[in-house]
Formats: C-alpha cells, sequence, structure tokens
C-alpha cells in the first residue's frame, strides 16, 4: 500500500494510485537468501472440480510443476471465507472459504508440499473484517456481546462499526456492496487470538513438531498506526512483536514476511516490527524502468536499509501490480533481462505464478471517473486472470471464474492460442519460460548467487549493469545492456585478465566478461 493512499491489496496498484529446527517430516527450511517464492493468486491458479474455481486439490495436483520450474516455497493469497473473490476481509479466520476445498484437503496440500521438499507460507490479514463476520453481526447494539469488544466502533451502543477507510460499504466485483470494518487490535483477547490462530496454522497438533503446519506467514499491509486513524496504534510492539515471538518459541525456524503498508524500503518493519523480511518494492520500481541509474541507486539503498540477518523479496510481479510483460510492452528481450536481474541479485526472489510465461495484464486507467469503470475490486482481475495451462482458455483445469458479460471477461489479456501458455512453451526451447528454469536452475548451481556477497560494477554512465555475486572464491557475474546500441562493458583489467571466465548461459564454453553486447541482450559468466 502506497503512503497516504490506504488500500488493500484488493484494490490494486492503479486503483491505490487513486486514493497503500524443523522436524524431519516438515519441509527442510532454506538457508538465508537461498529462497524462490512462488506466489499464487489461489483463485485462478488450478480448478480439479470443473467450476472453474482454483481449488486446492488442483493445486496439489500441480506440486510437481512448481518444483521442477526452480521454486522452493509457495506463497498463497488467503483462502479462508469471504464475501471477496480474493479472500481478504474475513467471516470467518479459521477455515477454508468452501469453493477451495476443505481443512482436510488443506492439510493434505500442506503434506504434499513438504514432501516434494517445498516449503509454504500463508498471506494473513486480520485487521478488518467483512460483514457477515460473527464478530460483527453477533455484536450490533449489543455492547455487551462476547465479542463486541473484539471490533471498533463509532458509537456507545455499537451500533456502528468503525468503517474501513472511512466508507461503509465497499463494491465487490460481482456488484455487491460489502461493509468492511476496523478489528481492535489493541484489546489483548484480540491480540491472544490471533496469536493462538497462527500458531495453529504454524504448529496444528499443538506438540511443537510442527507437522503439517506452515513454514512462514506473509502479513498484509502491515502497518503500526493502522491507516494512520489512531485507533489501533503501536501495534510493532504491542500487538505484533508479541505474536511473533510466540511463533518462534514454536517454530524457531518459521519466517515472517510483511508487506510494508507505504510500499518503502521497510527498515522499520525489519527493526521496530520484527519481521525477518519485506518486499523489495522501490527496487521493482527500477526494475520496471530498465534504467541502470535508477536499478543501482536502488539496490544501493535497499542494501542499506536492511539489516544483517534480515532479507528483501525481489519481484517483479505480484497480485497487486500490472503484469511485467504488459510493461515492457510484450518486448521478449525486455522480459528476459527482467528476469535476469531480479533472479540474480541478492535477496530472495518471486515469481508471480504466469510470470514464467510472459502473461500479460494491465488495470484500467480512470478508476472511479466518468469516463472510467466503479470503484470496485474488480481493477484487479487483469494481473489475476487464469494460469495458462494448455493453449486454449476453456481446457479442463483453466480457473476462468471471472467468465461473463462484465469487461475484465471482454477485455480480458489471455486468450487461446496466443502463445502464452505452459503447454505452447514447453514446446518452444527458446521459450521465456525455458529462461526463467534456466536462470532458476542457475541460481541453485551456484551457491554465491543465492547466498553470497553483491557488488556493482561498471558503476559509470555507461548502458552496461554490471552485477558481481561472490562467496568463497566463486564468482558470477551478470552483465545486461540496458542501452539502445551495442556497448562493452567498462570492467577493471584485473578482474578480466587471468581469470577463466565461463559462459554459464552456453553449456560452461569460455567466456570474455568485456565482450561487446547488443541492446537488451544479457550474459552470465562465472568461474569454477
Amino acid at each position: 500500500m502506497k503512503p497516504a493512499r490506504f488500500l488493500l491489496a484488493w484494490l490494486g496498484a492503479v486503483l491505490s494510485a487513486t486514493l497503500s529446527a524443523s522436524p524431519a517430516h516438515a519441509a527442510t527450511p532454506a538457508s538465508s537468501g537461498s529462497q524462490v517464492f512462488y506466489q499464487i493468486f489461489f483463485r485462478s491458479f488450478r480448478d480439479s472440480n470443473g467450476d472453474r474455481v482454483g481449488d486446492l486439490k488442483g493445486l496439489t495436483s500441480k506440486l510437481g510443476y512448481i518444483k521442477q520450474l526452480g521454486a522452493t516455497t509457495i506463497l498463497l493469497t488467503p483462502l479462508q471465507p469471504s464475501p471477496y473473490y480474493h479472500n481478504y476481509f474475513a467471516t470467518d479466520f479459521k477455515a477454508i472459504a468452501p469453493a477451495y476445498g476443505t481443512l482436510d484437503d488443506y492439510f493434505a496440500f500442506v503434506r504434499a508440499a513438504h514432501a516434494q521438499g517445498l516449503e509454504v507460507y500463508l498471506d494473513e490479514e486480520f485487521q478488518y473484517v467483512a460483514e457477515g463476520h460473527p464478530w460483527w453481526r453477533d455484536s450490533i447494539c449489543r455492547p455487551h456481546a462476547k465479542y463486541a469488544d473484539y471490533l471498533l466502533w463509532t458509537d456507545a451502543r455499537h451500533c456502528v462499526a468503525q468503517p474501513f477507510l472511512g466508507k461503509a460499504k465497499w463494491l465487490g466485483y460481482d456488484g455487491r456492496d460489502i461493509g468492511i470494518a476496523m478489528v481492535n487490535l489493541e484489546n489483548p483477547a484480540v491480540r491472544t487470538y490471533f496469536r493462538d490462530l497462527l500458531l495453529y496454522w504454524a504448529d496444528p497438533h499443538g506438540d511443537g513438531s510442527g507437522r503439517d503446519g506452515v513454514d512462514g506467514f506473509r502479513i498484509d499491509h502491515m502497518m503500526d498506526d493502522l491507516d494512520h486513524e489512531g485507533l489501533d496504534k503501536h501495534l510493532f510492539a504491542g500487538f505484533w512483536t508479541p505474536i511473533f515471538d510466540a511463533l518462534k518459541a514454536r517454530r524457531p525456524a518459521l519466517r515472517i514476511l510483511a508487506e510494508q503498508a507505504g510500499w518503502g524500503y521497510g527498515k522499520e518493519w525489519l527493526t521496530d516490527g520484527h519481521v525477518d523480511m519485506v518486499f523489495a518494492f522501490p527496487l521493482r520500481g527500477a526494475l520496471v524502468s530498465l534504467d541502470k541509474k535508477a536499478i543501482v541507486k536502488a539496490i544501493r539503498d535497499t542494501d542499506a536499509a536492511t539489516p544483517p540477518g534480515k532479507q528483501q523479496v525481489v519481484f517483479l510481479e505480484n497480485h497487486d501490480v500490472d503484469r511485467y510483460m504488459s510493461l515492457v510492452h510484450d518486448d521478449p528481450a525486455r522480459a528476459r533481462a527482467g528476469a535476469a536481474i531480479e533472479l540474480m541479485l541478492k535477496g530472495d526472489p518471486l515469481i508471480y505464478y504466469g510470470q514464467e510465461l510472459g502473461m500479460r495484464g494491465e488495470q484500467p486507467k480512470h478508476i472511479g471517473t466518468a469516463e472510467g469503470i466503479p470503484l470496485t475490486d474488480a481493477v484487479g482481475i487483469p494481473s489475476r486472470e487464469a494460469f495458462r495451462w494448455k493453449a486454449d482458455l476453456d481446457a479442463a483445469g483453466s480457473a476462468t471464474w471471472y467468465r461473463g458479460d462484465q469487461w475484465f471477461w471482454k477485455d480480458r489479456f489471455n486468450r487461446s492460442h496466443d502463445g502464452v501458455s505452459l503447454q505452447e512453451e514447453q514446446a518452444d526451447p527458446g521459450s521465456l519460460y525455458h529462461w526463467y528454469r534456466k536462470l532458476l536452475a542457475l541460481r541453485h548451481a551456484r551457491p554465491e548467487i543465492g547466498g553470497g556477497d553483491q557488488r556493482i560494477l561498471c558503476d559509470d554512465d555507461s548502458a552496461v549493469l554490471c552485477i558481481l555475486r561472490e562467496q568463497g572464491g566463486r564468482r558470477t557475474l551478470l552483465l545486461v545492456n540496458l542501452g539502445k546500441a551495442d556497448a562493452r562493458p567498462r570492467l577493471d583489467p584485473r578482474l578480466v585478465a587471468g581469470t577463466a571466465w565461463l559462459d554459464l548461459l552456453d553449456a560452461g564454453g569460455a567466456a570474455s566478461p568485456d565482450a561487446v553486447l547488443h541492446p537488451m541482450q544479457v550474459r552470465i559468466v562465472g568461474t569454477r
């Protein structure tokens, strides 16, 4: 969420611009800097029963694909019941949305993921509840009801709940106006409830084994003063830290990833908020620009804001922003360059489902204006379209839940036989899919990429970006020409001479780091 805009993930980046030691049976925790996240917008990933809604059995059937791609960790959007399609703003926190399956299906998925060596992170957002939640439903005009003080109210009689961002109702993609209320996070009983809830997902059997438990959490829209309203205050110390302490006491290897509200560098969240990771939002903005000067500055500023032992999650896409392929105007060379930089940089990279195929999606403009579409969560659908398993968009398993006569179906970005599907790209050795597989295989094969030091070379006014990763005498050097003309990297001659460099993208043949690069050409060389 961007500063002073205060809209949650479901409204999307464009909308916000109009307004912010593990047991043997569990997955093996990734070492620092070595995770590769695969984020899934759950409803859109894989359908198993023909209703066009992605579900747990569908996801479980495709774990092999995620593993083969090169991911180590699955990050899911919320699974709990909600009147909204994205499942933020829950009506029940300790349950699975019926369209996705049952609790048994959920635990079967976790066990299957761990059996594949994949970790699982759940996305948690519980600063608000949606209309229909029993805390709200059973407490209206009943100030002495059991859970009345679990919410914030505008009146002493508790007849009007404190609304989300001052708006009583919010329009969903299906035309329903739904109320959203703020939770009283300063109530110690609320903190205890959510502590116990997260302990349940992390350690379902309650015995400290972590068996069938998740390996981490993403905390959505994390703030110290929720929405700067002065109603839920000092949350880092009073709410989040005690919960995180309890989780780490039970599961020491469990990790917390925060979506830092404001989408800045996240230093306060890493220090005062005591999370393990934040999202590298400013770096993502620089990577979208493919401007060397902006990228170099963002790398340095990100490093400066990241304390030792903490991580930044480096990404090009997520469920809140436009698809990268749309932002680079379907240019495959720019898409490859962006992918190479993301996956070779220091930090934990995140791949948003379908990013590896070059799926397109861009949120509409003029939201909430006379010439645009209404203010609705539908604005996020273009970047949340169904994963492309087959060339035919209507093939079995396709999660096209948004099918209908609305603009988000008529103007959809994905079309049958458009070349952007797993079926089509697996058959093409030169596809973006195979490029991602090659880069991820390289990242896993070269420890210095996952966890080594990082140095910026060619720090000059040339267009060639030069990033050196080093660990224990091994080196990997990324070279990308971000200009419009051929260019040669301006490397220190001492780095080039006397070292046997290998072309890591071309079967390990001999390579010259200072050779000329064409515009948007990527070269990755390394030492033995």
